[in-house]
């Protein structure tokens, strides 16, 4: 009997019932099932080697997919279970996940510690396992019999995943000498994994429950070729060098107390200067956009929240509650800013003639985030953001919707983030309870955003399920200079708050219409915004936003006085300028000053003195020449104009 398969061009083929994706691969090209990793069938990851008997959408999985590189590093920590078991007989297993890059498992060892200097060693059986190009093979089984073969290997902690699980829905995966709990998929056998690299060992608690056991955690990474390895690892030194954490330190950016509370930053002197640099440019560009600044409280009352479906979603997420002499007054710090928006259009009856009506904020909100995640700038537990809602009319939601997305693009350049894509977030479709609204309104706020984004010619990707739990959401992945995708800036697309908040507006008709909602936030925080701004520019800041611009280092005391009206003549003209009046040697001064990353250096002796003039330096590149005060001014305001 044949079977008709789609593939993602449209095409549809027949073949015979039973057939696999690795067997449809090699009909269609000799050395495509080399490539082949695992498939989507009907939209569901799958092994390559699963039969399919009914009519299907097909798309073969590579390495050059996200969800084929998955499956390689899931597979690839099945490789290393082996390898451990085969190394150090009765340790027992946790979970072995995929991760972004990579993948972990945690262990129990017993008696035995497993150090960074034990890894070679397990890569080296890694790499004989994976030889043996064994197949992972997935095999159904009764809940009893998965017990039976867990309680003679005495492994408490599959026992425990198991009790979750019904009969019909445990399959066992094998390869080799290894059998593991994994509802998979995998790759067709280890052949593919060709290089392998142990990265760290740290611990866990099993389940997360820090009552309970700490296992040993093995993070890993394979690669189908070792050039792509030796790159990869390039990238984390290079990574590990633009380490915002500790550019941060180093460039006098910010810091963090234990006694202020972790996930809580203190910006210096200079992190202040650099934020309030790229908060005065986007105000700047919103009054010229037409949005009208806003200041709302820290604190909001909780029924504020329960009417938002704020406390319904992140009530966990939020500290405590703040408790006032009031009978039963509850007060939370603000986890969004969203709902003191809806209250600031409420307070004035508007109509269609005030629309749209748009207000913008740098408005800080808080998250009690778990201390194991955060991490630097990018997790934090207070965090501004640029927030800006706007309150329109159905027929102006998409022009509206497009001009945001002009602005996150000039964001984008003006900072020279240059590569990126939209990713279109959408409800999850089988899980609606996740969401707030009707069915008629998220149909309706999705087809804006999808077609908003068609109009404006943006390469586009379909999330489902990443849409924000009352609105879906265009979100632009950015990728970074050495290659990394961040999430940077997100516009949403919301009926369902007007609607709690019994938001109206008088339209032409003289009746009351409900206003539709636009959330949009360019630098979405901007603690996470800088800190990724860091890392892409490894500390070497555009002109504009550099905290020190210019540093002034006269060659001794004799031409401090020269140094001194240099300074001031710079300052004057409105550049940020620090004079080095220290009794270094020169050598030392520029080396200083390169080290804190200043744009430009102008070195003073007595041949500047004598030709009122200045010897340039550009960090990083080296001697310009000597120029007049007013030459040099000219250059500087060329570069902050470009």
């Amino acid at each position: 009997m044949s079977i008709k398969i789609t593939f993602p061009d449209g095409a549809v083929k027949e073949f015979n019932e039973g057939i696999t994706a690795l067997e449809i691969a090699g009909q269609l090209s000799n050395s495509l099932p080399k490539k082949v990793l695992a498939a989507e069938i009907n939209g569901e990851v799958q092994d390559a080697t699963r039969a399919i008997n009914a009519d299907a959408t097909i798309k073969l999985l590579t390495w050059n997919d996200t969800n084929g590189k998955s499956t390689f590093w899931h597979s690839s920590a099945h490789l290393f279970a082996e390898a451990m078991e085969a190394l150090y007989k009765g340790v027992k297993f946790g979970i072995g996940p995929p991760i972004e890059n990579g993948f972990y498992y945690d262990i129990d060892t017993g008696d035995v510690s497993i150090t960074l200097a034990d890894l070679p060693k397990i890569e080296k059986k890694m790499a004989e396992l994976a030889n043996l190009k064994s197949e992972y093979k997935r095999q159904d089984i009764s809940k009893a019999d998965a017990i039976n073969y867990f309680e003679a290997k005495g492994d408490e902690y599959k026992l425990e995943l198991l009790e979750g699980l019904e009969d019909g829905q445990i399959t066992f995966y094998n390869q080799g000498n290894f059998t593991d709990l994994c509802r998979g998929p995998h790759i067709p056998n280890t052949g593919h994994i060709k290089a392998i690299k142990l990265m760290k060992v740290a611990g866990a608690y099993w389940r997360g429950d820090e009552k309970r056991k700490q296992l040993t955690r093995i993070y890993g990474v394979t690669f189908p070729n070792q050039q792509e390895l030796d790159e990869h690892l390039r990238l984390l030194e290079e990574a590990e060098k633009r380490d915002h954490r500790k550019l941060g330190q180093q460039l006098e950016l910010f810091a963090f107390s234990q006694k202020v509370g972790s996930g809580l930053p203190l910006w210096l002197p200079n992190g202040t200067f650099l934020r309030e640099q790229l908060t005065d440019f986007l105000k700047k560009e919103q009054i010229e956009r037409g949005y009208l600044p806003v200041v709302t409280p820290h604190i909001g009352k909780k029924d504020l929240y329960v009417t938002s479906g704020h406390y319904e979603k992140y009530g966990k997420d939020s500290f405590q509650p703040i408790l006032t002499p009031e009978e039963n007054e509850e007060f939370f710090l603000k986890p969004m800013n969203c709902p003191h928006h809806c209250e600031i259009f409420n307070h004035i009856p508007k109509s269609y003639k005030d629309l749209p009506y748009r207000v913008a904020e740098f408005g800080t909100v808080y998250r009690y985030e778990q201390s194991g995640e955060l991490h630097g700038l990018t997790r934090v537990r207070g965090f501004t953001q640029d927030d800006a809602h706007i309150f329109c009319t159905p027929d102006q939601l998409k022009d509206e919707f497009k001009t945001v997305i002009d602005l996150v693009q000039l964001v984008f350049k003006k900072l020279g983030f240059t590569e990126f894509t939209a990713q279109i977030s959408l409800r999850d479709p089988e899980n609606k309870d996740k969401y707030i609204g009707s069915d008629e309104n998220w149909a309706k706020a999705e087809q804006a955003i999808i077609e908003s984004a068609a109009e404006k010619g943006l390469q586009t990707v379909t999330e489902y399920g990443e849409a924000a739990f009352y609105g879906p959401k265009l979100d632009f992945m950015v990728k970074d200079v050495i290659g990394r995708s961040w999430q940077l800036g997100t516009i949403q697309v919301d009926y369902n708050l007007p609607e709690r908040f019994k938001l109206e507006y008088i339209g032409a008709d003289n009746e009351r219409h409900r206003p539709v909602m636009i959330h949009r936030a360019p630098f979405g925080s901007v603690e996470r915004f800088v800190a990724i701004l860091i890392e892409h520019c490894a500390g070497n800041f555009p002109l504009w936003l550099a905290p020190k611009q210019i540093s002034i280092l006269p060659i001794s005391d004799k031409f401090l006085a020269y140094a001194e009206t240099v300074a001031a003549t710079l300052k004057a003209i409105g550049f940020k300028v620090q004079l080095d009046e220290r009794a270094e040697k020169i050598g030392k001064k520029i080396r200083d000053a390169e080290v804190m990353k200043v744009p430009y250096m102008t070195v003073i002796g007595e041949k500047e003195v004598e030709n009122q003039q200045i010897s340039v330096r550009k960090h990083g590149k080296g001697d310009l020449g000597a120029f007049t005060i007013e030459d040099f001014a000219v250059i500087l305001q060329e570069e902050l104009n470009n």
